[in-house]
């Protein structure tokens, strides 16, 4: 029952996290009950829970007996209290049941209540607004220029007041400055204001918003507001300012679809307590004073508590600010190896690269940079037993009234607390905190409750305090992790006793017998960690690829050498640096220089293992739900109860059945032929991918499915926008992630739609940085280069002219020297270049570009996809925008409906027999008008006899209605699913969700 009900209570509880959202808020709920208080409720209900579960029936006394007594009158009594001690058992269940059932549904309540409450202070609505602004905690990012670097940082807003001009920083440090007489006035309804905008204190809105601020280098063209921006980073925990914010509610969990990885930031931010997200207009660059924060800032956020949190804040703060001493003089190698070394201290990841990251995703070692449970145990044992030591010489005596044990539990409990809030108080560091703080009240009250009910324990506790934690995904793999392990000691933990014999054997052979039992316990150590590593990969695979859509396979083999290394080397000489840091931060310099170089060599012996072509596989990407999930905890079950409480031959089912799922679901994504709308995260590059199946034995270089990468910029040369944040790194990284998801292993032909003035004018550069800070016309070419390197590719079509590739290749070849072992060759994609299917049902031909013509606006390529002989049994090429977080689940592109042209086009009634026409899809990739004023003036109609096309572009092309009418245009397709202008005067009907 203890189980039972304790992942029901989780199991609800994400339930209603599910569908809150859809639920209709009452008000009464958030005004009336405190989530505290419900918080309270459930503990007590849980232990009477516990304690009447464990009560036991009370004994039957004692009949006494006489010699005279008979034996109907002393057997009387027995029956009654049998009866008695049934009905007190009947009553004891239904009260067990009740309570339980209170649990689940107080728990339901729980989770609704905060979702409300927290639903009740979001932003709403975009806005521009002045506040003033107090900084919580360490910022997430370092704003800097050189690597292109924003700033985000959680802050508390309040005294919002609607922006009605513009204020410059000047402004907002007159108002900074006036606070020290007028706010100390403000019972006399004295107001402040400057120029046109009126500070009026009794009329600003003194809502609490908890927001997450960012900013960017490129944000403000503004010397004085970029010179502004740079100093962001200095800000303190607990600063306060007014600054200028540009207020944005929180993207919807629907919109993760839109996402390149499928990252669902809004549970992201909400597991956070993130009402919204604030741009950084423009910021005083003077503080509020503390007398005055005091004064506006509710008192409820200046508890204690709080400003113990900030106090700890302050001093992370402070030594990030130590590490970032002579950053800029540093490599970037070497500045990544201290940026890990500040993480593994302090939890403190503003200063690791996208690189960096990805690059311990690669080996499967992301996890250790995070702050575990080992960080906090290390250092609570260590400060444990220097207190005992130290109470042994000073003060022994005080044994006598306390234990040893306890006196080291105490220090313990202190020192993992602090360490946890110093490190931000997550989920692995908090568990291991009260983990302790658990165990230590078992053994004082001598309760017989094993460590696996105290892990559950902990982790409702942990959902009935904040609900959201239930999104994290931290919260999800610390606990089955910890489980896990202690699921593998209890299976594996028996004694091992070695037999010593006692001869008079000669030493030689003593020594002899010594050096093959050192062997001996050497290699089973070795098979000892391999088996658990393997066990907890395994084990684990099911969840990771449920959260993070793809897991890497060399984390088996990497993890076994990464986690010794670190938690035996790198993790106690940091830490024992931290506690020198304290005493003398010159000698914890020289220490924290040794771990960083041992950090470095490991990040090169990582690197020179990506470059090997085994690696190129390493990622395994399977579409999971929570259906192969389940199997898959089949599968394990057997392994997870004790050994023979059922047979381990009893997963062989599931395992069957799980292995047709995934591969059921491999082959559903290759089963009809799918044009899938890839995210990019720039409204204006678009990346699509053809899947085309070969249905009979001509597949094209024996392989049974097609695959054709399509690649364009939209941004139209005639008009300005802003530059894309794209790197050839990220673009090329996401593509390769989503082609994995959707089992494409090889692409047999890429296509860049739009042309790169770069690859036919500019010299490139022999040696550029290595980080290839690209241009936007240098951005597709580079992706391609850099996913040719993942993905076998066949060919590479590049609108415009190119005669600078070669170049290009080489030089990123000097960067690179992994990538010399591999080069593709770009040919032009110009008007009338075509390539077909081995099949022939399939063709692929460039309508536009014109590179002979000395101006760029016309080599932008135009693609027609062109699928002929349909028969009735093959259904024709489905449009789709791809769901990175379920890419089974993705759904069919919304499309604009024009004139049914079907009924315009001459019907062959005579003919005996009547072929299907053939199907088309125009991938629009034009930037500039003349692209299809050339076209209509030397191409012909060519569509004449043709059944309806499909339009596939963006909602800034300028292609008219007459190109869409010669094209015989029925459906129009966006990129950024908005309305194609031209397509206004064609529309029949409006624009619906149907499946183009």
């Amino acid at each position: 029952m203890y189980w039972l009900v304790g992942g029901l209570i989780i199991v609800v509880m994400m339930g209603v996290l599910a569908v809150a959202d859809s639920m209709p808020s009452v008000s009464s709920l958030v005004d009336t009950i405190n989530p505290s208080v419900l918080a309270l409720i459930l503990v007590v209900m849980s232990l009477a829970l516990i304690m009447l579960s464990r009560l036991y029936t009370p004994a039957t006394p004692a009949v006494q007996s006489t010699p005279f007594s008979s034996q109907t009158s002393s057997q009387s009594p027995v029956i009654e209290l049998s009866i008695t001690k049934r009905l007190l058992l009947l009553v004891r269940h239904i009260v067990v049941v009740i309570l339980a059932a209170g649990l689940i549904g107080v728990s339901a309540l729980q989770a609704l209540v905060s979702h409300q409450q927290a639903e009740s202070s979001k932003i709403t609505a975009p806005l521009r607004v002045q506040a003033l602004v107090t900084i919580e905690g360490i910022s997430d990012s370092v704003l800097d220029a050189a690597a292109d670097t924003g700033y985000r940082q959680v802050a508390v807003i309040t005294h919002l007041s609607p922006l009605v001009s513009e204020l410059t920083p000047q402004d907002l440090d007159n108002i900074t400055a006036s606070h020290l007489t007028d706010v100390q006035s403000h019972t006399n309804k004295n107001s402040l204001s400057i120029k046109s905008n009126s500070i009026n204190l009794d009329t600003l809105h003194t809502d609490r918003h908890r927001i997450l601020l960012s900013a960017y280098p490129q944000s403000s063209r503004r010397p004085d507001t970029a010179k502004q921006f740079a100093n962001l980073s200095q800000l303190k925990p607990g600063e306060t300012r007014w600054m200028s914010l540009a207020l944005s509610p929180l993207a919807m969990a629907e919109q993760a679809t839109s996402s390149p990885s499928g990252f669902d930031s809004y549970r992201w931010l909400r597991g956070r307590h993130i009402d919204g997200v604030a741009r950084v207009l423009v910021t005083a660059t003077q503080p509020v004073s503390t007398a005055d924060t005091d004064l506006l800032v509710a008192p409820s956020s200046l508890s204690h508590l709080s400003r113990v949190r900030t106090y700890i804040d302050r001093g992370r703060w402070q030594l990030r600010q130590h590490f970032y001493q002579g950053w800029h003089m540093l490599t970037g190698d070497e500045q990544q190896a201290k940026a890990v070394t500040l993480s593994l201290l302090t939890g403190d990841r503003s200063l690791i690269s996208r690189d960096t990251k990805e690059l311990y995703q690669l080996a499967g070692i992301s996890h250790l940079l995070a702050i575990s449970g080992t960080h906090v145990l290390f250092l609570a044992i260590v400060l444990a037993g220097a207190a005992v030591m130290i109470v042994n010489q000073l003060y022994p005596a005080l044994y006598r009234y306390v234990p040893r044990w306890q006196v080291r539990w105490w220090v313990m409990i202190g020192a993992a607390f602090v360490y946890a809030l110093f490190t931000g108080f997550d989920v692995p560091a908090a568990r291991t905190a009260w983990m302790l703080f658990a165990i230590g009240l078992m053994r004082l009250s001598l309760l017989p409750v094993s460590t696996m009910r105290v892990l559950l324990a902990l982790a409702v506790l942990m959902a009935w305090c904040d609900p959201y934690v239930l999104w994290q995904a931290g919260y999800w793999l610390s606990f089955v992790a910890v489980a896990l392990l202690l699921k593998y000691e209890d299976r594996s933990h028996h004694p091992h006793t070695l037999a010593s014999t006692q001869t008079n054997t000669p030493s030689s052979h003593q020594n002899e017998a010594g050096g093959r039992l050192w062997l001996r316990q050497g290699w089973g150590v070795a098979k000892r960690v391999f088996k658990l590593q393997f066990w907890l990969f395994i084990a684990l695979l099911p969840i990771t690829l449920l959260l993070f859509g793809k897991a890497s396979l060399w984390g088996l083999i990497i993890n076994m050498f990464a986690i010794g290394l670190f938690g035996w080397v790198i993790v106690p000489l940091n830490l024992l640096a931290g506690l020198i840091y304290l005493l003398s931060p010159t000698l914890a310099d020289g220490l924290w220089s040794f771990v960083t170089a041992i950090i470095l060599s490991l990040h090169q012996l990582i690197d020179w293992l990506t470059t090997l072509p085994a690696l190129s596989a390493a990622w395994l990407y399977t579409p999971i739900n929570m259906a192969i999930v389940l199997m898959m905890v089949l599968v394990i079950l057997p392994w997870l109860l004790p050994r023979g409480f059922i047979s381990r031959g009893l997963a062989l089912p599931p395992l069957v059945l799980l292995m047709m799922t995934v591969y059921a679901n491999q082959q559903s994504l290759m089963a009809v032929p799918t044009l899938y709308l890839l995210p990019t995260g720039d409204q204006y590059i678009s990346a699509s991918v053809l899947q085309y199946p070969m249905t009979d034995d001509s597949g094209e270089s024996g392989e049974d499915e097609v695959s054709w990468l399509f690649l364009a910029d939209h941004r139209p040369s005639d008009a300005p926008t802003m530059p894309s944040r794209l790197t050839a790194e990220a673009l090329s990284a996401t593509v390769a992630q989503q082609l994995g998801s959707l089992s494409i292993k090889r692409l047999h032909g890429v296509v860049v739609q739009s042309s790169s003035a770069d690859l036919s004018q500019r010299q490139i550069n022999d040696d550029p940085p290595k980080s290839l800070q690209a241009s936007t016309l240098e951005l597709l070419p580079l992706t391609v280069l850099q996913l040719s390197q993942h993905l076998p590719t066949y060919q590479y079509w590049q609108a415009g002219r190119i005669d600078r590739w070669p170049a290009l290749q080489a030089a990123y070849q000097v960067t690179h020297p992994a990538a010399a072992k591999s080069s593709i060759s770009a040919q032009r994609c110009e008007e009338g270049k075509t390539w077909q299917s081995a099949n022939n049902k399939l063709s692929i031909t460039a309508m536009t570009g014109w590179r002979q013509i000395e101006d760029a606006s016309v080599w932008d390529c135009t693609i027609a996809i062109d699928l002929s002989d349909i028969k009735s049994s093959r259904m024709p090429i489905q449009v789709l925008r791809y769901n990175a977080a379920a890419p089974l689940k993705s759904s069919a592109a919304s499309v604009q409906a024009l004139l049914d042209r079907l009924a315009t086009q001459p019907s062959d009634s005579s003919s005996p027999q009547r072929h299907t026409p053939p199907e088309r899809i125009i991938l629009n990739a034009d930037s500039h008008a003349r692209v299809w004023q050339l076209w209509s003036l030397m191409c012909t109609d060519e569509r004449a006899t043709s059944a309806q096309s499909r339009w596939l572009g963006h909602s800034t092309s300028s292609v008219t209605a007459d190109v869409l009418e010669r094209q015989r245009v029925g459906v129009v397709i966006t990129h950024d699913d908005k309305i194609l202008p031209a397509a206004l005067p064609l529309e029949t009907r409006d624009t619906s969700m149907a499946s183009p």
